[in-house]
């Protein structure tokens, strides 16, 4: 028996009407109960779509034409938004950015981590979802007449897109960067090419912290000099008097990784300071630092509240980074302490315990699923565990640590709700229960959104 042709055939063009969103906020629509998912349209419109590729179970299209526009579809302020792979919602109003990221977790919820009935409350947006990111990290590379361009790759390529500003940045970065990329045309420095892994400039990083307005820019290198250095330096300080450090970094090796492991201070301050709620940060160029401090703020606001600290708990935070969640935890906890496998994280993260003059927070080096089970055959027992892992999750044997401990609560931040779906289900297997999630917009624009859950021991629940 000859198995289902789908409905459609490659580069036929058909008229689509959409339903719904996936999770990268490409449209869905159906032919025949075949899916087609198509970038840039939205639901309840018709268009016309170039089928572009057929699989089996559904297929990929490209919108040609919108017939029927949803109330909801927005003119990109961007003038390279189609081109450029940084964002993927400019087209779509804000407040639909909002309802589909909370149905990405409910649907991660639902589907993945079978917790239906956990609430997963409305998005915490923002105010302004522009102009928020205070790093910006772009590529440098070279125009057809010789001179110097500077912008974020294609989609899908390593084709660099020239373009003068990039308007989820903070001005001061964009400023910075046609700044700094003009001043090296100027010199004659010469741009890095991929395919030949010749040239010299790489990529041009500036920092901003948007609560101080320090400002750190750094020139990555394929060499390890760089030309015109003193130059380059005095150019850049009467440009912007706001800079507060010069850095170059070496990355001579044929690797994506923007960042070498040499990295000198050619004038200025070693690290910039930035300041989130009450609590002051060091930051170097490696340093791990969230990206959008005004939504980090009201993150960590829902993960102190989730954590309901009364002053008597000892509390973990088992990714701590350079310690900006455990020095918010300090300010309300006995004790605090930090584990994290990036050594020079956890050195930032003690210089930044001393900065605010906090002494009730400890910081570790070493994997947090190791740490853990020897902390709790010392007898160490935490009344609360935070966790904030990467993309991947939590580790399985973290996971079991934690659930072998028995915090009375556990809250996880998270960049990822498939994966926070995952490990919640096993948590909730090991005798905890997921009380609520909230997500949080960190990253507008974008399929990106950040969760906080509140988790309970079981006991503890029935108790509430």
């Amino acid at each position: 028996m000859s198995k289902p042709q789908p409905p459609v055939q490659k580069n036929q063009t058909i008229e689509v009407t959409f339903e719904d969103l996936t999770h990268e906020g490409n449209g869905v629509g159906k032919v025949d109960g075949y899916p087609l998912f198509v970038p840039y349209a939205l639901p309840g419109e018709t268009g016309q779509v170039k089928v572009i590729k057929v699989k089996k179970n559904f297929g990929f299209g490209k919108l040609l034409d919108v017939e029927e526009e949803s109330q909801e579809r927005v003119e990109p302020p961007c003038n390279v938004y189609v081109q450029c792979g940084g964002c993927q919602l400019q087209h779509m109003s804000y407040s639909l950015q909002l309802d589909m990221k909370q149905k990405q977790v409910k649907d991660a919820m639902h589907k993945i981590g079978h917790l239906s009935d956990v609430p997963v409350h409305p998005v915490i947006g923002m105010d302004d979802p522009w102009r928020y990111r205070n790093k910006i990290q772009i590529p440098v590379g070279e125009k057809d007449d010789g001179g110097l361009k500077a912008g974020f790759y294609r989609k899908r390529s390593h084709e660099i897109i020239d373009m003068d500003k990039c308007i989820i940045q903070d001005e001061h970065n964009d400023r910075m960067v046609e700044a700094v990329r003009r001043i090296a045309e100027q010199y004659g420095i010469e741009a890095y090419k991929e395919e030949y892994h010749s040239g010299v400039l790489r990529h041009i990083m500036v920092r901003t912290g948007q609560h101080t307005g320090d400002i750190m820019v750094v020139l990555v290198t394929k060499t390890k000099k760089l030309p015109h250095q003193d130059a380059i330096v005095n150019e850049i300080r009467e440009t912007f008097p706001n800079v507060k450090s010069i850095v170059h970094n070496v990355n001579s090796k044929k690797t994506n990784v923007i960042l070498g492991e040499q990295t000198n201070v050619i004038w200025g301050d070693k690290y910039i300071v930035d300041q989130i709620g009450d609590i002051k940060f060091n930051i170097s160029p490696k340093s791990f630092y969230q990206v959008n401090p005004t939504q980090t703020k009201r993150l960590y606001d829902q993960a102190l509240e989730y954590a309901d600290l009364k002053g008597h708990e000892t509390v973990v935070d088992a990714y701590c980074g350079i310690g900006t969640i455990s020095l918010f935890l300090a300010q309300k906890a006995k004790s605090v302490l930090g584990v994290e496998v990036v050594a020079p994280a956890v050195d930032d993260a003690k210089k930044n315990a001393k900065l605010n003059d906090i002494e009730n927070a400890e910081f570790y080096v070493g994997e947090a699923e190791s740490l853990l089970p020897w902390w709790q055959a010392q007898g160490l027992q935490p009344d609360v565990i935070v966790v904030d892992p990467p993309r991947k999750g939590c580790d399985e044997s973290l996971l079991k640590a934690m659930i072998e401990m028995k915090p009375e609560k556990i809250v996880y931040v998270s960049c990822n709700p498939s994966t926070l779906a995952r490990d919640l289900r096993i948590l909730e297997d090991g005798g905890f229960e997921t009380q609520e999630v909230q997500p949080v917009d960190m990253f507008p624009q974008t399929g990106h959104i950040e969760c906080v859950s509140q988790i309970v021991l079981k006991e503890e629940a029935g108790s509430q």
